[in-house]
């Protein structure tokens, strides 16, 4: 299913995210720009997230054909 691989990336994303913030531990002259990066990172992915379930998995409407 395509949906799982936008959520695949999804999840890689969000892994770098992580790896990001915490090189910003480790490198304090540029742990401001790598929190920015890691957030926007973050930020795309929920957004892949949020694309899939509404466009390419979306939620079933309840309705009396669903009661």
């Amino acid at each position: 299913m395509p949906s799982n691989a936008i959520l695949y990336e999804a999840r890689q994303l969000h892994k770098v995210s992580e790896r990001l913030e915490s090189l910003a531990d480790q490198f304090p002259l540029v742990s401001e720009a790598l929190i920015t990066i890691s957030g926007n990172v973050r930020h795309t992915a929920t957004l892949l997230e949020v694309l899939v379930v509404a466009k390419i998995d979306p939620i079933p409407e309840a309705g009396p054909a669903n009661a």
